[in-house]
């Protein structure tokens, strides 16, 4: 776009500068996975009217290859149940009414389930702690054998439905951030890795071709986690098949009524992080190189946080997935949509829910990123923090672009003017600008 203005009077105007030179024979590394995941709420919200009606919207809009939540076997789903006959012997039972349900709604949109096996159902469970407004239970089985024959015969009926050669073209993931007391009682490790252990072997069981991962675990000791699961893998030779954990980008929250609010952190510090768990797979030579799937991540990890609605968080996330497929073979955005129960039923449509789309199917903000990166296939010429551009097959360039700006501004103006330049062609301006103003519900952010 032509301001009508020279260099001169622009470089003069502005406070930051970046010269972006297109040129067709140079290639940047950029690995879009945008599309690979999505995250969802539990799994029998799928039941509802207005949640397939949000992902449709997504779907139609994005386009989304998988889908991952937690849930599968909580007591809502009612899978899994147990009785007594006429001799007094305690026998299982199972029910995939929901499960079909849910699964022909997702494979109806062409989604397909990243499959998280949790929590425990009731009947099974060995404990009574439970997590959320739903009370999904994570305590380990009462009984490790029924819990294996619940993962195996799930996965039998879902291939005897589906297929087989579709069936296990689902990855399997182990529980969900084990490494946290509210997601696994008493964040026991050693728990964990047994649990994971015969789940590995008893899904690989039905059918080797399955691809399992874990161990989940979100920024809470992840280091020391990561770590000792690899080492129990490689002393038990488990061939795990990629390794997943999670990635928020938010300073402790400050409780203010029904909304928490937080500071973004230094994203340089997420990304570090993020390296030292790919530097820590790598040491391991049975499993360098290996996958590594975020199967959450957001800016703010509470579902109440007002940021998650607004400018800040689309451009934000607009640089995490700038370079998240640097070392990440998909990064699940937690979640498509505001149906979402973890904190309660939301009481407005805009409560600073994770979604993509608020209630009423209303796209947010960061939407929008999404469906620009969508878009955004081809080889990438150029890459900085604050621009993306590629150019297709047909020669066309398209491009992003974004702005985060302070938050602990009154009242200011930020902006970057930009310079293109086509190699050996003409040179074009324009400017990126945003207002920011305080407000007493947190910042509101203007784009110009």
């Amino acid at each position: 776009m032509d301001s009508g203005k020279d260099k001169s009077e622009i470089e003069q105007e502005s406070e930051r500068m970046e010269e972006i030179i297109l040129d067709r024979s140079h290639t940047e590394e950029f690995h879009n996975h945008v599309d690979f995941c999505i995250g969802t709420g539990r799994m029998g919200l799928a039941l509802q009217k207005e949640y397939m009606a949000q992902l449709k919207y997504v779907q139609d809009r994005i386009g989304f290859t998988h889908i991952r939540g937690h849930g599968l076997f909580a007591d809502d789903m009612a899978i899994y149940h147990e009785y007594q006959d006429e001799n007094g012997v305690t026998k299982a039972e199972y029910n995939f009414t929901y499960l079909d349900l849910v699964m022909d709604s997702y494979l109806e949109l062409h989604i397909k389930p990243f499959l998280e096996l949790g929590f425990m159902p009731g009947d099974l469970a060995g404990g009574t702690q439970t997590v959320f407004y739903w009370k999904g239970n994570v305590t380990p089985p009462k009984d490790e054998n029924r819990w294996c024959e619940l993962v195996q015969v799930t996965l039998l009926h879902l291939m005897e439905r589906y297929g087989a050669e579709e069936v296990i073209t689902w990855p399997v993931e182990v529980w969900n951030e084990p490494n946290l007391k509210g997601f696994w009682e008493n964040a026991d490790m050693e728990k964990y890795f047994h649990l994971f252990e015969i789940t590995f072997h008893a899904v690989k069981e039905v059918d080797p071709r399955f691809k399992v991962g874990g161990p989940a675990i979100c920024g809470v000791d992840d280091e020391r986690w990561i770590r000792e699961f690899m080492k129990f893998c490689s002393g038990r030779q488990i061939p795990v098949d990629f390794i997943t954990r999670h990635h928020y980008t938010t300073e402790m929250p400050e409780n203010k009524g029904h909304y928490g609010y937080q500071k973004l952190s230094d994203p340089e510090f997420g990304f570090r992080n993020l390296q030292l768990t790919r530097d820590i797979i790598d040491e391991f030579e049975e499993y360098r190189g290996k996958e590594i799937h975020l199967t959450e991540f957001n800016t703010s990890y509470i579902p109440n946080n007002p940021i998650h609605d607004t400018n800040l968080n689309a451009a934000y996330i607009a640089h995490q997935l700038s370079r998240l497929g640097d070392h990440h073979s998909s990064y699940s955005y937690w979640t498509f949509g505001d149906i979402f129960e973890e904190f309660g039923v939301p009481f407005t449509p805009f409560h600073g829910g994770f979604g993509l789309v608020a209630n009423g199917c209303i796209p947010k903000p960061t939407f929008y990123t999404f469906q620009f990166f969508k878009h955004l296939t081809g080889r990438c010429i150029y890459r900085s923090e604050h621009a993306l551009v590629i150019i297709d097959d047909a020669g066309d360039y398209r491009g992003i672009l974004w702005l985060v700006t302070a938050q602990n501004l009154t009242a200011a103006e930020e902006w970057i003017t930009c310079s293109f330049t086509l190699k050996e062609n003409a040179v074009e301006y324009f400017e990126l600008k945003r207002m920011i103003m305080k407000s007493d519900r947190g910042y509101y952010y203007e784009q110009i």
